[in-house]
């Protein structure tokens, strides 16, 4: 099956629904992948890429059904990688000594994966170019380390179509093939998911190769990419996206990432969620457990914001190895331009914390101070963490004229001792998380509670005001004199 995309291109590739991994298993695919090979047929006619080797056969049958292979005037490699030219073997057994432009550095990959040194290879460089018929051209882009060293564009003149190679895909699959026909959140999604997961560490070269693209001052009226749509629909809004991606991008938003042994990291976690959204209630604040969740949507998300608190549990002195290994994915990302901060909770050594502070250090953030707790954190600790939250929140606000104390600090909070606000003998009880204080004179009218309601009688079904907790995290006011039910 084809799919006409201009003029006389037409898309001769592959959809994989069932795909789940990319690079091992590094990357989680959501919603599939394609593979995007490009027939061109004017005076000469001319393949760009193939699909993964997985496809070889499909792939060849599908193509005999258009052309004879014998009419194919040469190969476009644009990426060596074996999604893009996985049926290559397979293809030149059928037409051996067909030219196969790329880039020297393609040479090498090709051979390497294929193991045929003695194809006919026809080596380009950035500016190279080739006649195709019919008054138009293929111009030749090198772009290294987009993301492999072998990486090149190719452009079509008069129809003014760049063949991006990977540069604005995304491994998205629908039955249809342009932008502006598919779900557009679901889209800008899978970009943003296929930014921040592979190219963030090239970053410098994006920016560097679309102002070389730019400066040749060429139109383009579409961009064919490798994975996922071609972009019809005012396609240089990927480019632009793409400008900003690059441009040490951040949102209003602060992830958080841990991983717990016995959920006590998690309270604190929970914590000091709750201490950010009381300074700064425009951040988006998101929680992740490693253990649990998207590896690729915690990295998209850690990309899109301005600070992270990282949390591990310490284990025979050192972190959670799944921590270590996102730090590990972090650290090779490179991300620019961020703060952070981590924290964990332990038995009888810290070790966790301090090295997951190190890390990050290393990895390029301004990091914070370190936030541990000693076993199962207690109502002051959770009050500590609730704080340590309120103040990383004030130090990295992005616009501090936002800023909105919706909550006294706990330090300023009254303490139980203060005997101006409860009497002696009072017959308060104060939530150890968030010291709300429960006053039987006034009772919780809002849970149905009525006034002169003494704790003993209140339900077990009554959840702290401020922070939604139950009755199990009371305590007697220090001034109160009776004793808890």
């Amino acid at each position: 099956m084809t799919i006409h995309v201009k003029n006389n291109i037409h898309w001769v590739g592959q959809r994989d629904w069932e795909v789940q991994d990319f690079h091992g298993t590094e990357y989680k695919m959501t919603k599939g992948t394609s593979y995007n090979s490009y027939l061109i047929r004017e005076e000469k006619t001319v393949l760009i890429d193939t699909v993964d080797h997985r496809f070889s056969y499909q792939f060849l049958q599908n193509l005999e059904m258009e052309i004879d292979l014998n009419d194919i005037d040469f190969i476009v490699v644009n990426h060596a990688e074996e999604d893009h030219s996985g049926a290559l073997s397979a293809l030149m057994e059928k037409i051996p000594g067909t030219p196969i432009y790329c880039t020297e550095a393609a040479i090498d990959s090709i051979v390497g994966h294929h193991h045929h040194p003695e194809w006919n290879f026809k080596t380009v460089k950035t500016g190279d170019s080739v006649d195709i018929g019919n008054g138009k051209q293929l111009i030749f882009i090198e772009a290294p380390m987009l993301h492999w060293p072998d990486s090149m564009m190719t452009y079509m003149t008069d129809d003014a179509v760049l063949f991006s190679n990977d540069a604005f895909g995304q491994h998205y699959c629908d039955e249809h093939l342009f932008n502006d026909e598919v779900d557009q959140n679901e889209l800008m999604d899978q970009c943003l998911r296929y930014y921040s997961n592979i190219l963030t560490p090239f970053s410098n070269l994006v920016t560097a190769k679309i102002k070389e693209v730019l400066s040749l001052n060429v139109p383009v009226d579409m961009i064919a990419t490798s994975h996922g749509i071609v972009w019809r629909d005012n396609p240089t809004q990927i480019v632009h996206q793409y400008l900003e991606w690059a441009d040490n991008y951040q949102e209003e938003r602060i992830t958080i990432f841990y991983d717990s042994m016995s959920n006590n990291t998690r309270m604190m976690a929970d914590a000091i969620a709750q201490g950010i959204h009381d300074i700064d209630p425009q951040v988006a604040v998101k929680v992740f457990n490693v253990s649990k969740h998207d590896k690729n949507e915690i990295l998209a998300n850690v990309f899109r914001s301005k600070g992270i608190f990282v949390g591990s549990s310490t284990m025979n002195n050192v972190m959670m190895p799944k921590i270590a290994g996102m730090l590990e994915e972090i650290t090779g990302l490179r991300f620019k331009n961020k703060k952070a901060a981590a924290f964990g909770s332990y038995g009888w050594n810290g070790g966790a914390v301090d090295r997951i502070h190190a890390r990050l250090t290393d990895a390029g953030f301004e990091t914070a101070l370190s936030l541990k707790t000693k076993w199962r954190p207690d109502g002051k600790a959770m009050r500590e963490c609730r704080e340590h939250g309120r103040q990383l929140a004030k130090q990295w606000a992005l616009n501090n004229e936002t800023l909105i104390e919706t909550k006294p600090a706990p330090s300023e909070l009254a303490e139980p001792s203060d005997s101006k606000v409860h009497p002696t003998n009072c017959q308060c009880m104060i939530c150890t998380v968030c010291n709300w204080i429960y006053d039987p004179a006034i009772g919780e009218p809002n849970q149905g509670v009525e006034p002169g309601t003494q704790w003993d009688n209140v339900p077990d079904y009554f959840l702290c005001p401020e922070c939604n907790l139950g009755k199990e995290v009371f305590a007697k006011h220090a001034n109160n004199g009776q004793e808890a039910a």
